[in-house]
């Protein structure tokens, strides 16, 4: 990493006069870690591969140098095509163009993003535009439309490559470096530098000039951080103790998926909180929406996924709480960024099931550092606390509002109903306290963590559900326990190695790649499961919705958090498919699924007596142990 002079300020940098104007306008002084590396290598013309987290300055990094070196006199199409994973990210970006453009005659930018009118963006386009930021599906549209010309672009910058190779797009963003011509100046940033975008690096960049700011620990340190361990089951219930008791401005409560967010603002309500959705079925302007009622104080609580959560800002974000741990560490520092920003203090909160230890461990070695627990709410705690405040509540009364009716009327009441003082006081008072009990009953009982629940010192999982040793896959283990959340009965504990060992899943069955699903030579999709556990489910989604047995898998694994080594043999009709799926799945999980879209259509998931083995051609021969994906 460079060496950064933090006396440097942006009229050292070479920018031009009126990018500097609306600098100073803005408010800026110095620039950051990122701004003051960045800058000159980019105006310079060189390609560039920054890595730097989220809320270090890199828009400004890119879009400064950038707008620096664009001729807004020129036609012909854009020359600056910025590639964002999400909406709300191509909106951020696109107001930052033109902010720092406010004084360059003639600029114009547009975001290009899904869910907006195709005619409106293709009027804006033939208009004219110096700088184009969108999503890379939206921005392959306009290009196979022919109503996106990449003639002219001299730069390409992709923002956020990580959440991008996270979200299935690299292909795409191969797909658009092909249509724009060289010679051309690129620029990748991302948080983290996996294998993947490396190859994007050396395939798409000139002897790039590689940024490396590290601004993890300053993040997390200007945050408190505490666990806490709790089972599924009573997740809800430590969660609305956690909002009970802790003091907090504004919240941020980040869930696996979309539906979650939904399904889990309901339950705060119900419980008397003020809580929204963040969600990218949510339409732009009900993301606003909700982000500016945060804002503005209406709002105490939001509960989002990470892509809808990315880019957001609010200073009224004091408490951060992972109800669901993220699998990728990253995700993690990302999440919680959302507050302690700019110097603020803010704290986060994890939930962590006994299962996901080593989840923790991972993210503990990630920011190198324990993240201390935090004792779990006690009834008695609960109930100290509801007394302290319904005492204080009956003080201010006492001292701010006039009682004389009152005290009348409580004397009238006990002369005519012959009742003490004290009876009218405890009957008022249960009256007012029975929605919300003063005396809280202990629901939680404290996790049962057994020895073979302990993750090994040294324990590296080969993939998200196999276990290292014998004794984690006992009849003992919390994972297949007779308690366990998604209803999975205990069976023969020799069957249920084989089954351990049998299923093929891995980390990579909650993203794009499924390696459970294994393609032979004759183009037969077979899935790894024992029979012994599953049972066929139908779903309203066929051959006639184009869906394929990749995106079934997908869909369930990602939206459902139902592992991909539970989803057996399916077999593709016309208006419908038949899929394996565990026979004692819980409810919950049924329900959840019910409401999944896949390919336009609800899945609308139902038991069904229908077997998967029912086809319309000869079934191939296959080895043991293995079940097939089939379609007719």
């Amino acid at each position: 990493m460079q060496s950064i002079d933090t006396s440097i300020e942006f009229t050292q940098l070479g920018l031009v006069d009126q990018v500097l104007k609306a600098i100073q306008t803005l408010g800026y002084e110095v620039p950051t870690p990122i701004q003051a590396q960045c800058i000159p290598h980019l105006l310079a013309g060189q390609d560039l591969l920054g890595q730097a987290q989220t809320g270090t300055g890199k828009t400004a990094a890119f879009a400064l140098p950038l707008l620096s070196r664009i001729d807004a006199t020129q036609s012909g199409g854009p020359q600056v095509l910025v590639l964002t994973p999400t909406r709300e990210l191509a909106l951020q970006v696109s107001e930052a163009f033109q902010g720092y453009a406010r004084h360059l005659p003639g600029f114009h930018v547009l975001p290009i993003y899904g869910g907006q009118s195709y005619n409106l963006q293709i009027r804006q386009l033939q208009r004219g535009v110096q700088v184009v930021v969108g999503t890379p599906g939206r921005i392959m549209d306009h290009l196979r439309r022919g109503t996106l010309d990449l003639t002219n672009i001299q730069a390409l910058v992709l923002d956020e490559a990580d959440e991008m190779l996270n979200m299935g797009f690299i292909e795409d963003i191969e797909w658009i470096f092909e249509q724009a011509p060289k010679p051309r100046q690129v620029a990748l940033f991302s948080a983290t530098l996996p294998d993947a975008i490396r190859r994007i690096a050396r395939t798409h960049l000139v002897e790039p000039v590689e940024v490396r700011i590290s601004t993890r620990s300053e993040t997390v340190n200007t945050i408190v951080q505490q666990h806490c361990m709790v089972t599924r089951s009573h997740k809800l219930d430590m969660l609305t103790r956690i909002l009970e008791l802790e003091s907090f401005d504004g919240m941020l409560i980040f869930v696996r998926t979309k539906n979650a967010t939904e399904e889990l603002v309901e339950k705060l309500i119900a419980h008397g909180f003020t809580a929204e959705a963040l969600n990218g079925d949510m339409s732009q302007a009900l993301r606003e929406r909700a982000v500016e009622r945060l804002k503005n104080g209406r709002l105490d609580i939001l509960v989002a996924t990470d892509v809808a959560a990315r880019g957001l800002d609010v200073d009224r974000i004091t408490h951060v709480v992972n109800y669901d741990i993220p699998n990728d560490p990253e995700s993690y520092v990302h999440r919680i960024g959302r507050t302690g920003r700019a110097g603020r203090t803010g704290k986060a909160i994890l939930l962590v099931e006994p299962r996901e230890r080593y989840l923790l461990q991972a993210i503990e070695r990630t920011i190198r550092q324990r993240i201390l627990p935090l004792p779990p709410p006690s009834a008695d705690r609960l109930s100290e606390h509801r007394i302290d405040r319904f005492t204080n509540m009956v003080r201010d009364t006492l001292v701010k509002q006039d009682l004389d009716f009152f005290h009348q009327l409580v004397t009238r009441i006990g002369k005519e109903q012959e009742l003490s003082l004290i009876d009218i006081a405890a009957a008022l008072t249960y009256l007012m306290q029975k929605d919300r009990p003063l005396e809280v009953i202990e629901t939680i009982p404290p996790p049962r963590i057994q020895h073979n629940d302990r993750p090994n010192r040294n324990y590296r999982p080969r993939n998200d559900r196999g276990f290292k040793n014998r004794g984690e896959r006992s009849e003992n283990s919390q994972y297949y326990n007779r308690n366990n959340e998604r209803g999975y009965k205990n069976q023969d504990n020799r069957n249920q190695r084989n089954f351990n060992r049998d299923s093929n899943y891995n980390s990579n069955a909650h993203s794009n790649s499924h390696s459970n699903i294994v393609v032979n030579r004759g183009g037969e999709y077979r899935q790894r499961t024992n029979n012994t556990f599953m049972a066929p489910y139908r779903i309203e989604v066929g051959r006639q919705d184009g869906v394929s047995p990749r995106e079934i898998v997908g869909a369930i694994a990602n939206e459902s958090g139902l592992e991909g080594r539970h989803i057996g043999r399916i077999n593709i009709m016309d208006a419908y498919s038949i899929l394996d799926l565990p026979k004692n799945m819980s409810p919950e999980i049924q329900q959840h699924l019910r409401r999944v879209m896949v390919c336009g259509k609800r899945l609308d998931l139902k038991p069904t007596s229908e077997s998967t083995n029912q086809q319309s051609f000869i079934k191939r021969p296959r080895r043991k142990h293995q079940e097939s994906f089939v379609t007719e």
